[in-house]
C-alpha cells in the first residue's frame, strides 16, 4: 500500500515538475517574443510609480502581453526598482526585455509633449507639439510669438508639466541681438544675459534644455559650439582663399548665409565673393548694407533706398573695399564650409531668379541679361498683383519665405 502511495506521489511530483517546467518555458518564450503592439505606444512613467503599476499600464496599452511575466522578468534582471520617470516611445512589436530597457535606461523622454522655441530670422515662436505614436510624427497644438502675442490658454499648464521637454532652435542667419532678445522672453529659462555676444559667434542649431536652465549658460554653449565648428572647418580650408583668419572666414560665411536660402548654391555664392575679392572688386552685396542700417536688431522689411546704397558706412560694400568689419549674422556650418571650400567657378555676378535662388553670370553682358529677366518677372508679378519679397526675390507666399536677401546687381 505504501509503495502504491509513494509511486502515485512520485508520479504526481513528476507531473507537477513537468507542468512547471512547461510553464517556465512558456513564460520565457512570452518574455522574449515579439510584443503585441501593432503601432508604437507612448508610455508615461509617473514619478514614484512601481513596477506593478507600470506593468499593468503596459498591458492595458497593449505594449506587452502579460503583466505578471513582465514583472517576473524585471525581477530576474534586477530591474524592478529601475524605472525612470518620463514619457517613452515603445516601438511596435517590442519584446518585454526591449520595453524594460526603454523604461529603465534613463535619459530624455522620447515621446509626449515638446516645447520648441524657434528663434528665426524674422520672428521667434514658441511651438508646442505632441508626438503621435501611430505615425511617429509630431502634431502641433500651440504656436505663438512671445514678443507680440498673449500666452494662449493651456500653454503654462503644458510648460509646467514634469515630463515636458524643452528645446531652443536658433536658425541660420539670425543675429546675436535677435537670439538674446528672444532668449530673454523664454519663460522656461532663468538668469540674465548681461551683453549681446559678438556677431557670428553663436552656432545655429537645436539645443535641448531643461526647465529653469540658465540663459547665460545656453549662450555660452552656443558660442562654444560655433568655436568648435569654425576651428574644425578652418583646418580643412581650401588653398588660395583671400581671407587670412578664422574671423574673416566667419564674416564671409555670414554674407553667404544671408545671400541665399538655397543649400545647393551656397558654394557658388561663396565663389562669387571669393572671385571678387581675388580680383580687387567690391563685394556690392545688399545684406551688408542692411546690417549697417539695422545693426542686426530686426529686419529692414523693405527694399534699400538709393540714399542708403550711396551712404558710406563700414558695412556698405558698395562703398568700401573688402569685407565689412564684422559678421552680419550667425552663419550655420554649411555656410562656413562653403566660404572655406567654395566651388571653383568663373562667376562674378548673380541676381535673383524669382524662385528664391539666383542666376549667375561671368560677364557684365550676361549679368545684364539676367537682370533684365528678373525685372520682367517683377513686372509680371506686379501686373498680377503678386508681391515680391524684397529680401528673397520670391513671390510672397511661396516656400523659402525665410531665405535672406538676394545679391545686389
Amino acid at each position: 500500500m505504501w509503495r502504491h502511495v509513494a509511486s502515485n506521489a512520485l508520479t504526481l511530483f513528476v507531473v507537477v515538475l513537468a507542468f512547471l517546467g512547461g510553464l517556465i518555458a512558456w513564460g520565457q518564450r512570452q518574455y522574449v517574443a515579439e510584443g503585441p503592439a501593432q503601432t508604437s505606444v507612448c508610455v508615461r512613467v509617473e514619478r514614484g510609480a512601481n513596477m506593478a503599476q507600470v506593468s499593468r499600464q503596459l498591458e492595458e496599452q497593449g505594449a506587452i502581453s502579460n503583466a505578471t511575466i513582465f514583472r517576473i522578468g524585471a525581477r530576474y534582471q534586477e530591474q524592478s526598482g529601475g524605472l525612470r520617470f518620463g514619457s517613452y516611445l515603445v516601438p511596435a512589436g517590442a519584446s518585454m526585455p526591449q520595453v524594460l530597457d526603454i523604461l529603465t535606461r534613463g535619459g530624455a523622454s522620447t515621446c509626449g509633449t515638446e516645447i520648441n522655441y524657434r528663434i528665426g530670422v524674422v520672428l521667434a515662436e514658441m511651438v508646442v507639439r505632441e508626438l503621435d505614436p501611430e505615425t511617429a510624427r509630431y502634431v502641433e497644438t500651440i504656436r505663438f510669438n512671445p514678443a507680440t502675442d498673449a500666452v494662449p490658454d493651456g500653454y503654462l499648464e503644458v510648460a509646467q508639466a514634469e515630463d515636458t521637454r524643452f528645446r531652443v532652435t536658433l536658425a541660420e542667419g539670425a543675429t546675436s541681438w535677435q537670439a538674446v532678445d528672444a532668449l530673454r522672453r523664454a519663460e522656461f529659462l532663468s538668469g540674465q544675459i548681461d551683453s549681446v555676444p559678438a556677431e557670428g559667434t553663436l552656432a545655429p542649431d537645436s539645443y535641448e534644455v531643461t526647465r529653469g536652465a540658465d540663459r547665460a549658460a545656453l549662450v555660452d554653449e552656443m558660442e562654444a559650439r560655433q568655436s568648435r565648428i569654425l576651428a574644425d572647418l578652418w583646418e580643412n580650408r581650401s588653398d588660395g582663399l583671400p581671407i587670412d583668419t578664422p574671423e574673416e572666414a566667419l564674416i564671409l560665411a555670414s554674407i553667404v548665409e544671408k545671400e541665399t536660402g538655397v543649400a545647393e548654391e551656397r558654394r557658388q555664392v561663396a565663389s562669387v565673393f571669393v572671385n571678387r575679392l581675388n580680383q580687387g572688386m567690391r563685394l556690392q552685396t545688399d545684406p551688408t548694407v542692411i546690417y549697417g542700417i539695422t545693426l542686426g536688431e530686426g529686419t529692414l522689411g523693405r527694399g534699400l533706398r538709393r540714399s542708403e546704397l550711396d551712404a558710406r558706412t563700414p558695412y556698405n560694400t558698395y562703398q568700401i573695399d573688402g569685407l565689412p568689419p564684422t559678421p552680419i549674422a550667425n552663419p550655420g556650418r554649411a555656410s562656413i564650409e562653403a566660404a572655406l571650400n567654395p566651388d571653383d567657378t568663373p562667376y562674378i555676378y548673380f541676381v535673383a531668379d524669382g524662385t528664391g535662388g539666383h542666376a549667375f553670370g561671368v560677364t557684365l553682358e550676361e549679368h545684364n541679361r539676367n537682370v533684365a529677366r528678373w525685372r520682367e518677372i517683377e513686372r509680371e508679378r506686379a501686373a498680377r498683383g503678386i508681391e515680391t519679397d524684397p529680401e528673397t526675390g520670391a513671390a510672397v507666399g511661396e516656400e523659402d519665405a525665410e531665405a535672406e536677401p538676394e545679391a545686389a546687381e
